[in-house]
């Protein structure tokens, strides 16, 4: 693959296409960051119009994620994606598509029909293919009208607490189940909540007696990894802000993958005109977004959605126990199909419950998933139009009622000066000890009895103080009517958040990158204060003076940061292998893909252990026994001699570089050396199995200058095409290195006078 091959896959972005299915003409004008912006006269000339740009800036990004949503992917990544593949099969996610769409309001399926008569028409209209088609030897898929529904389905698949029950459910039997109750993030000495905004609350302990069932069900088993997130928000009100205007402003935090998750977008027509971050094969604006009277954001509000049931089965796996008697379960066979393989054959056994993800029938148990994303109908599709033309906070909530894909902190600020936070979600009732582990699934005594009314739902608008921050931290304070939440980040980033807000003086603009750049690590200042009277000479003795000198910022130039991402590794491996669950890698429990490593878990529950001076998981070692050895050997590491930026510089890998690593120099951006990780509001986090490589961090930033609109500034990680030929694949990548932002253009006068490109798309 030649340069010149790149730019003969570039489509057409200027000049008149003609596009079959529009009523009449749109324009697309391209601002000087590559940024589409489309304006149509109708709304579904919107729709369309937004469908077809989606395909011309990312059709190969959106059926791949098309194909992973639907257990495809292995057909163009081979053997690698086949785990994922085998998961969505058996999680029945074409079915639960078909059925989402089906039930559908007027107006939902009208989009979506839209939207993807807009992507067809790409494929129709002769423009050259992406290079990756050219790399597979692929033609692309046709669009149905229920694809973007898998899409969006696919990117928040099973986030949240599955992964936390099953970690747990692994350890029980090596560790007991006192201690395998310790194993979740920690809360930082004491959880702040999101609402009330700045209220601290203890997080609620599951007793063993609350906890019985499940264990014994765990433990008489016959057969013996989440990503870290990061993602952040907050908003002003009028009173507070220096501008006498909300402010909004966040970063969505995800692995990083090429292209983004999310593209930059401005959808105009005479029903709304919205401007925000779009998610390529989906309409609308479904997490972050302006339309000239509301702004709105999210970040992932860890509410429990997914519950995890012990089986079991009779003599011949052809039925489960469920109270008194013995209930049939279904079968089906699946073919999955592998590039340069054979394919692979797979059994999907389904019980009342769900699909057994883990284990195996014919042992006498396995584990079946119960999870809000499959298991009744979904509705969220009907919210995206409604939210495109919500004039207000309450009016923009209200359009989401019925949103149930994945969990979130909706965060919101309108023209008439309000500020409000609702949690956008559809959540069962049921027993707060299913949060912990898989449940007995014979009892009866942990079902789900309906859903948790959207009235009750967590919600404030105007909160006294005029500040709303969330950044993963809890929702609300344990020990309400209702059961929300057992796993979720510690408040660390949300604290120093709100203690930059506080701050007096910053104009909105230079306080938000204020906080988005902020690498200060409050970890990093508990591990360093327990370090002084560590017995230790020679090259540690230099290492600690280091860190104890050092101010806890985990900045790019910084080799005491090195140095303290060496020690928490090495502490975090002498955690692993002196509680001996280092030794559960590979445990069936925890090979559900993407899978859980015990490092990656580890690491996240030790600072709570130190913390608390709990050595119990340290095979009758001390805290600062621990600490002297991981002192010694993260002093002679070769990490803690080079600076945290080089150590932590991403790695933007193409999904097929690996494939064809001749192409990979093109198909990969070259990043910069960044701060920052994982317990920072910076939050470039790694994954410690993995290196010290960032693996995930902001996907984007963004600032809305409630009113004022043209004030509003933005990046993602890239750029905004997903073309690697484009001049804008990789053209925002110095700014977000730097948690610099670029304008959020949305005058069209404005537009008009500056646009990189223009083109009109006229009814074909």
């Amino acid at each position: 693959m030649t340069p010149e091959t790149l730019r003969a896959a570039l489509p057409p972005l200027d000049g008149t296409l003609r596009v079959a299915g529009l009523a009449e003409p749109a324009e697309v004008l391209r601002d000087p960051e590559g940024v589409p912006h489309i304006r149509a006269a109708s709304q579904r000339d919107a729709f369309l119009a937004q469908g077809f740009v989606h395909a011309q800036d990312r059709l190969f990004q959106m059926e791949l994620n098309l194909r992973r949503g639907l257990g495809r992917s292995a057909e163009w990544l081979g053997a690698s994606a086949t785990e994922m593949d085998v998961l969505c099969r058996r999680l029945g996610m074409e079915a639960a598509c078909r059925r989402d769409f089906a039930a559908l309001g007027n107006e939902a399926r009208a989009m979506l029909e839209a939207y993807v008569a807009g992507v067809n028409a790409y494929l129709e209209s002769g423009a050259p293919l992406p290079v990756e088609y050219g790399l597979l030897g692929a033609t692309p898929l046709r669009w149905e009208a229920w694809h973007p529904i898998a899409v969006m389905r696919r990117l928040g698949l099973l986030m949240g607490s599955v992964w936390f029950k099953l970690w747990r459910a692994a350890a029980l039997p090596n560790i007991g189940a006192e201690q395998a109750m310790k194993l979740r993030y920690e809360d930082g000495g004491i959880d702040l909540l999101c609402i009330p905004p700045g209220v601290e609350a203890p997080r609620w302990t599951a007793t063993l007696m609350e906890l019985a069932p499940a264990i014994a069900a765990l433990l008489d088993r016959a057969a013996p990894d989440a990503a870290g997130g990061g993602s952040n928000n907050w908003a002003m009100s009028a009173q507070r802000s220096a501008t006498g205007r909300p402010f909004l402003a966040g970063d969505p935090h995800r692995v990083f993958e090429i292209p983004n998750m999310y593209a930059q977008g401005h959808l105009a027509c005479d029903a709304f005109d919205v401007i925000g971050l779009t998610v390529p094969g989906v309409p609308g604006f479904p997490h972050f977004a302006h339309n000239g009277s509301v702004a709105w954001c999210v970040t992932h509000a860890f509410v429990d959605i997914h519950d995890l049931f012990v089986e079991r089965f009779d003599d011949t796996a052809a039925h489960v126990r469920f109270r008194d008697t013995w209930l049939p379960v279904t079968r089906r066979r699946e073919s999955i199909a592998i590039r340069d393989a054979t394919p692979r054959e797979i059994e999907v056994v389904e019980t009342a419950h769900g699909p057994i993800v883990a284990g195996d029938p014919a042992s006498g148990t396995a584990i079946a998933l119960r999870s809000v994303q499959f298991a009744e109908t979904d509705l969220s599709f009907d919210c995206l139009p409604r939210m495109l033309r919500a004039t207000s906070v309450p009016a923009l909530f209200e359009a989401t009622r019925g949103w149930g894909l994945i969990d979130h902190n909706l965060v919101a600020g309108d023209m008439q000066g309000r500020i409000g936070h609702l949690v956008r979600a559809m959540v069962p009732r049921r027993p707060r000890a299913n949060g912990w582990l898989p449940v007995p699934g014979w009892t009866g005594e942990h079902e789900w009895d309906g859903w948790i009314p959207f009235e009750t739902m967590p919600q404030q608008i105007d909160p006294e103080g005029g500040v709303i921050v969330t950044a993963n931290n809890r929702v609300v304070a344990d020990g309400g009517a209702d059961y929300l939440c057992t796993d979720c980040h510690p408040p660390n980033r949300a604290r120093r958040i709100m203690e930059l807000l506080s701050r007096p003086g910053a104009d909105a603009e230079a306080q938000s990158a204020l906080i988005h750049g902020d690498t200060l690590s409050t970890n990093a200042l508990l591990l360093r204060d327990n370090l002084a009277a560590l017995p230790v000479s020679g090259e540690a003795a230099a290492l600690r003076q280091r860190l104890l000198d050092w101010d806890g910022r985990m900045s790019a130039e910084s080799l005491a940061a090195s140095g303290y991402i060496a020690l928490r590794l090495a502490l975090t491996r002498i955690l692993a292998e002196r509680s001996g669950l280092g030794a559960l890698a590979g445990d069936p429990l925890l090979a559900v893909a993407p899978g859980v490593v015990p490092l990656n878990q580890l690491w996240w529950t030790l600072p709570a252990l130190l913390r608390a001076n709990d050595a119990t998981l340290l095979g009758n070692w001390s805290w600062p026994q621990a600490l002297q050895v991981a002192l010694v050997t993260a002093a002679v590491d070769p990490l803690a001699a080079q600076p945290w930026g080089e150590a932590h510089r991403p790695r933007f890998m193409h999904p097929l570089s690996a494939m064809f690593p001749d192409a990979a120099p093109m198909l990969d951006p070259v990043a910069q050396a960044i701060g920052g990780d994982g317990d920072t509001v910076f939050a470039n986090g790694l994954l410690p199995h993995a290196g010290t490589r960032a693996t995930y961090g902001a996907l984007a930033r963004y600032a809305f200058d409630v009113g004022a609109w043209e004030n509003s500034r933005w990046t993602v990680f890239h750029g905004a095409s997903g073309h690697p030929g484009s001049p804008h694949y990789a053209n925002q990548h110095v700014a977000w290195a730097a948690a610099r932002m670029v304008p959020m253009r949305y005058g069209w006068d404005g537009l008009a006078a500056t646009a990189s490109a223009r083109q009109s798309l006229a009814p074909g």
